[in-house]
């Protein structure tokens, strides 16, 4: 692969230089200019330029040409940079043909996915290519057959072979996309390492939740939370948004979205992090867990010693069991159990949250008395 322009483009973090790749609906509005470019001239360029919404010109180069009676495809692959996305590599196919209609219509082919669920950018039955890469599309075509003073529709079909196989490693299941991936992104440009990206991704899901019905989001931070909730609980994991460390941003979420009653649920590790009204609970940020177990047992009635003790232990699991020891582990879950409650209430007063906290082993320490009247009565 040559040069495309996007090899300026990088970050610096921790101490390295990341480079920004492209998205694939750049590479479905590339590889559909090239195919409108072979189908009027009969000839495949090397090379074609596309603008993307970021501001970022690039030249890609066109593979796999082919041309017939009335169509021609083209084939760009995936470049993602530095950042782990499973699409690297992949072939993106566009095929554009003649259509008696007058227009541009736009569909998916093999590996791209189908919506089959509400609460998605497209409606059920449509292929899952976004608003953005969409119009990327459709401009890149509409500029070559006006150049060409094309008099008929086009139909423009993009597809990803590799997509049915990699949709498995993606959050499409779980949305509802079946057959393939999605063709994504808002600003052509992959950013490496995005936290961006998946807290859209955690977005998009807290919506799906609301469109397909659900009076209650039933958020964790990750497969330990769920595997709880469906031991404990019987909760069926399609209702179960996993937010990552993202506790405060999903829980905006849920209040734009229109939730009024949220169930956060996770390990004690991570949720005691919120009685310091920490909402983001990446280490990067911060650990403080042992200064928030030793200022509850302080509450609880621990004395300095105790206190200190909570600074030798690794683990929060090593902290309980110091503070069981002592008999002062209820006391101290119950302070806990108050400060997350006026932490959350704080931030996010127009939501009605139940918490419950457990730790290893799936043991339940605490639930909050939302959380304890929402599980009488059956998730």
């Amino acid at each position: 692969m040559g040069k495309t322009g996007i090899e300026e483009h990088y970050i610096e973090k921790d101490g390295k230089r990341l480079r920004f790749g492209y998205t694939t609906g750049t590479c479905a509005a590339a590889a559909a200019k090239a195919a409108a470019i072979l189908l009027f001239t009969g000839k495949a360029p090397e090379t074609v330029p596309i603008h993307t919404p970021k501001g970022i010109d690039l030249t890609l180069s066109v593979l796999e040409p082919v041309a017939g009676d009335g169509f021609a495809s083209c084939a760009i692959q995936k470049d993602s940079g530095d950042d782990p996305d499973v699409t690297n590599g992949v072939l993106v196919y566009a095929r554009v043909m003649f259509d008696p209609k007058p227009g541009i219509r736009i569909d998916g082919g093999i590996g791209v996915g189908r919506v089959t669920k509400p609460g998605l950018k497209q409606a059920i039955g449509e292929a899952a290519i976004n608003p953005v890469p969409r119009g990327m599309i459709r401009q890149a075509v509409e500029e070559i057959a006006e150049e060409y003073e094309c008099a008929n529709g086009l139909s423009v079909v993009i597809s990803i072979p590799m997509g049915v196989a990699l949709a498995e490693k993606t959050f499409n299941p779980r949305l509802g996309i079946e057959g393939g991936i999605s063709i994504l992104g808002t600003s052509g440009i992959v950013e490496p390492m995005s936290e961006d990206a998946l807290k859209d991704s955690i977005a998009l899901e807290i919506k799906q939740r609301k469109a397909l019905g659900d009076t209650l989001l039933i958020l964790t931070p990750g497969n330990y939370g769920a595997d709880f909730l469906k031991e404990q609980y019987g909760v069926a994991d399609e209702r179960i948004v996993k937010c990552s460390n993202y506790i405060g941003d999903a829980l905006d979420t849920a209040a734009e979205t229109g939730f009024s009653k949220v169930l956060l649920t996770g390990h004690i590790g991570k949720l005691i992090k919120l009685s310091g009204g920490i909402f983001n609970t990446h280490s990067k940020l911060g650990d403080h867990r042992a200064e928030l177990m030793a200022a509850a047992a302080k509450a609880a009635g621990a004395d300095e010693t105790i206190q200190n003790a909570m600074f030798d232990c690794v683990t929060t699991d090593e902290m309980l069991r110091v503070l069981d020891e002592r008999g002062l582990l209820p006391g101290t879950l119950d302070a806990l159990r108050l400060r997350i409650d006026a932490a959350i209430r704080e931030r996010f007063g127009s939501l009605t949250v139940g918490v419950i906290v457990f730790t290893t082993g799936n043991r339940e320490l605490f639930r909050n008395e939302t959380a304890g009247n929402w599980t009488e009565e059956g998730i």
